[in-house]
């Protein structure tokens, strides 16, 4: 570890350190970041933007009594160091080790579990509305990106700010982007902002010069506070965090600590709500971040000097084959549309967009709108895609019931990263789409087995009248020379089975079929069916494998409970034969490698067949 960072009594020495010793710091947790993160892959780009930010909280403020919230929590890794964590990092999103993300459990100065965005403001407000009730005194501090400041939450929270009148200080650290540039008018409202330092310093200097003049001067600044939306209009455009009941400083130099301690200060002792705007460059301190802050804002291992890769897989991903597909459905038909949110780049339609840039449309951070956006194009002739992850998608759900499938408009939801994604741990594993999405009437869901099943799947949902979903795991996918035709409701039936059938949907066929292949060599014929579709399951062949086989086995990648193995008890209840369902368990799954997690959760192909063995001799 180095031995600056190693040398320091973190966070306390920051309050007693000079600006210049602070100053030496920044260079010095850049360094550790980039090297660390070269190491075990995690989010750069945002944490090197967030050096100086982190360093003057904790300067400021007396974490952990004085509560800060981050949002979404990606660009934590400088709070890490600075609490203590510096050691740890060489465990860094790996299995047992440091989360990339604020974890309660691991530190205290880690206040709330975040891992979605725009949450934090309400979260802040909440328990900025608690303490007042509780008579206690500590600052509470939510910092929040400009593009979670892009969704619904942290708008609905800004408004209840004015009702509540507690005291509570937003920091918005404005890099101008979010995973890749923002979009909307929000995001042209805060760069009409960052052009406007002279509002704050003419009402601050007129406020001091009136202040000072005797007998009159108090009742000259109220007469200006009437009069003050002249002023300040005159200037910008606006002053909505003022409207709503904030004091506004900024914007501020983000990566000058001198400054942003000196506005922490005057932040700290307003008993008044007060929204910090601090400008911030993602990726600094770092060439290759810099210029491609996109590309190093969630990144594997990769080496420092080139900043290239050290593994990069030339097979196709899902997500690019889907990109892929839908180009070429757009082309050959005009109806067809995209719809992201803030995730053009990573669901690929990035690449659609180059080709249809007026059919590609990015609404932000906000998966609720999102839906409801498309359902507005479905309903006057359109068939949008809306590429989403899985996690993601989550907060869309009332959306989904009530906009697309109450009017069964012929939306296709593509919900990519479904299943275990890794590193990024609990907030991000998408292994509760089929739950929550099986239950909606009207729905179709659907789960390719390989690449090319993906592509066989968006043509039948290009043409099909009504909601559907396909759900497809992230990373490189598999092809298959094999063409079939896509029917609704249709399984695949890979290969026959003598004593037991296994029921797989999605990437877990795979897993299925190397299963099957260990069983063989111990004596048990294993045949495996292709799920395909969930809403509506194909009972017609799942009634012929009960009158075939004593056991018949679910495998999927999704919690049990609300799974298609769920359904498929439903549905052989009454038939006698014996069902086993293996899936993640009804719990958070922590981070590590997909294999890593396959295998502690039972769920690899040797211990699925290890499972069927003993069920089956039981």
């Amino acid at each position: 570890m180095n031995k600056y960072i190693a040398g320091l009594n973190l966070p306390h020495d920051l309050k007693t350190m000079e600006y210049d010793e602070l100053e030496v710091l920044t260079y010095e947790i850049r360094d550790f970041l980039i090297e660390k993160v070269s190491k075990t892959g995690g989010h750069l780009s945002s944490n090197l933007g967030a050096v100086e930010l982190s360093i003057a909280l904790h300067r400021i403020f007396d974490a952990p009594e004085d509560k800060i919230i981050w949002d979404v929590g990606h660009q934590t890794y400088v709070h890490k160091i600075l609490t203590g964590r510096a050691e740890k990092f060489d465990s860094l999103r790996q299995l047992g080790g440091m989360s990339g993300f604020p974890k309660n459990a691991e530190s205290p100065y880690d206040i709330f579990d975040t891992g979605h965005s725009s949450s934090s403001i309400s979260l802040a407000l909440g328990m900025a509305a608690a303490r007042d009730l509780s008579g206690d005194d500590y600052n509470v501090i939510s910092v929040i990106g400009d593009g979670a400041m892009t969704g619904g939450l942290a708008f609905e929270a800004l408004n209840n700010v004015g009702n509540l009148d507690s005291k509570l200080i937003v920091v918005l650290n404005d890099n101008g982007m979010s995973i890749s540039h923002n979009t909307g008018g929000f995001p042209k409202y805060l760069g009409k902002l960052r052009a406007s330092r002279k509002y704050i310093s003419m009402k601050e200097s007129v406020k001091k010069s009136v202040s000072k003049v005797p007998v009159i001067g108090k009742g000259v600044i109220a007469g200006i506070h009437h009069a003050k939306d002249t002023i300040k209009y005159a200037v910008i455009d606006g002053v909505i965090f003022e409207e709503l009941g904030f004091k506004y400083f900024g914007p501020i130099d983000g990566h000058n600590i001198k400054e942003m301690c000196e506005t922490m200060e005057l932040a700290k002792e307003s008993n008044d709500p007060v929204f910090i705007h601090v400008i911030t460059k993602k990726g600094k301190g770092y060439t290759k971040a810099e210029e491609k802050p996109n590309i190093f804002h969630g990144i594997g291992p990769f080496d420092m000097e080139s900043g290239k890769p050290i593994k990069n897989s030339d097979k196709p991903s899902y997500s690019g084959i889907f990109a892929r597909k839908l180009t070429d459905l757009a082309s050959k038909d005009s109806r067809i549309v995209a719809v992201s949110a803030a995730m053009m780049e990573g669901t690929g339609l990035d690449s659609f967009h180059d080709t249809f840039p007026g059919r590609a449309f990015d609404v932000g951070i906000a998966e609720g709108h999102a839906v409801t956006f498309a359902a507005g194009l479905a309903k006057a002739g359109l068939k949008p895609f809306v590429a989403i992850y899985s996690t993601f998608m989550q907060r869309a759900y009332d959306q989904i019931i009530e906009d697309v499938c109450l009017q069964n408009l012929p939306v296709v939801l593509c919900i990519d990263r479904a299943g275990i994604v890794g590193a990024d741990g609990e907030t991000h594993h998408g292994i509760f789409d089929l739950s929550y999405l099986k239950h909606m009437p009207n729905m179709v869901i659907m789960a390719p087995k390989d690449g090319s099943e993906l592509e066989l799947m968006m043509e039948f949902a290009s043409s099909y009248d009504g909601p559907c979903a396909i759900r497809y795991p992230r990373g490189t996918a598999l092809q298959s020379k094999k063409k079939r035709n896509i029917i609704l409701g249709k399984a695949e039936r890979l290969k026959e089975g003598k004593n037991v059938e296994i029921w797989a949907l999605g990437s877990m066929v795979e897993k299925a079929l190397e299963a099957s292949e260990i069983l063989k060599e111990n004596g048990i014929i294993a045949g495996v069916v292709n799920a395909s579709f969930v809403c509506p399951i194909d009972k017609d062949m799942l009634l012929e494998s009960s009158g075939k086989v004593s056991l018949i086995v679910t495998v999927e990648d999704n919690v049990i409970p609300g799974g298609m193995g769920e359904e498929i008890n439903n549905i052989l209840i009454n038939t006698g034969v014996k069902v086993v369902n293996i899936g993640w368990p009804d719990k958070f799954i922590e981070h590590g490698t997909c294999e890593e997690l396959y295998i502690k959760y039972k769920m690899d192909s040797s211990s699925i067949a290890e499972r069927i063995k003993r069920e089956f001799e039981g």
